[in-house]
């Protein structure tokens, strides 16, 4: 492999573990914070990629889908925490994976129903449609450097939220003792919508700047929801960063796997999770 074939599946791989990361960083948050195991977190990377679809049509622009479409998310996320998932904060984590487990099947029905199972496509946006020339025969697409970037900012805006913010540290604190910061008066129900609702939108943003590359086809959530909890499990339940670090390092092996030895390449993620496990059972970080 030579240096331009080297430096594009290097960019490749930085591009899918920041991918990733969005999924995972939701996912992390959502069962470190409010403990409950959600098999449903893929769903919203597909209802993602179908309201970029659908919005993009209706709208007449990308931009404006993934505006309207994170907001729709949002507001999907504080309903269903408040209808459902909330009833099950203090229940078994058995209880938590039927009733996510049965989302999964209700989303595809609904979904289905909604916008029926053809495999779609999103349009790239004509000003990020261009390649960055390597060589004479080889270039790089700028929508690819366009998703590195955004999952940059809003990783980098994550950080800052909980780093750096009165609700950020309110988040933390429900995450390290619940009882403790309910009898402080922190609203720990309000808390736990916003990081339910943080977590559905970030899953959102990512099938939806994912579409216009990887296609919009049903079942696509479970595809990446396993790849989901691998990360989740090499980072460490609960740690965002890492969630960061693992995303990055599975997206590394991932891709040069399958150049470098694409008979294994399936195998080789699993590989490593259970060469971490092995070492550090409880992931990379605790939280």
């Amino acid at each position: 492999m030579d240096f331009i074939n080297f430096l594009i599946q290097l960019l490749n791989s930085v591009q899918y573990g920041l991918l990733l990361f969005m999924l995972a960083a939701g996912l992390t948050l959502i069962f470190g914070i409010m403990g409950v195991v959600n098999l449903a977190h893929g769903s919203f990377y597909m209802l993602g990629a179908y309201l970029a679809w659908s919005l993009a049509g209706i709208l007449g622009s990308f931009t404006l889908a993934i505006i309207v479409g994170t907001a729709l998310s949002v507001v999907f996320g504080l309903l269903l925490e408040k209808l459902l998932f909330k009833h099950f904060y203090h229940r078994d984590h058995l209880d938590q994976v039927l009733l996510t487990f049965g989302l999964i099947y209700v989303f595809e029905e609904m979904r289905s129903m909604l916008w029926g199972d053809d495999v779609h496509g999103v349009q790239i946006p004509e000003v990020l449609s261009a390649s960055i020339a390597l060589t004479d025969t080889l270039s790089y697409p700028v929508y690819r450097l366009f998703m590195s970037g955004v999952c940059l900012l809003l990783a980098l805006g994550l950080y800052l939220l909980i780093s750096k913010t009165r609700l950020g540290m309110k988040i933390r604190a429900g995450a390290f003792n619940h009882e403790m910061t309910e009898a402080l008066g922190v609203n720990i129900s309000l808390i736990h919508a916003v990081v339910f609702a943080l977590g559905v939108g970030l899953a959102a943003i990512a099938g939806m700047i994912a579409a216009p590359i990887s296609s919009v086809y049903p079942n696509m959530g479970s595809q990446v929801l396993i790849m989901c909890f691998v990360v989740v499990v090499i980072g460490g339940i609960g740690s965002v960063r890492g969630a960061l670090i693992a995303a990055l390092l599975v997206g590394l092996v991932d891709t040069f796997g399958k150049v470098l030895l694409p008979q294994v390449s399936g195998m080789l993620v699993y590989v490593l999770m259970a060469a971490v496990l092995l070492y550090k059972p409880e992931g990379l970080f605790k939280q």
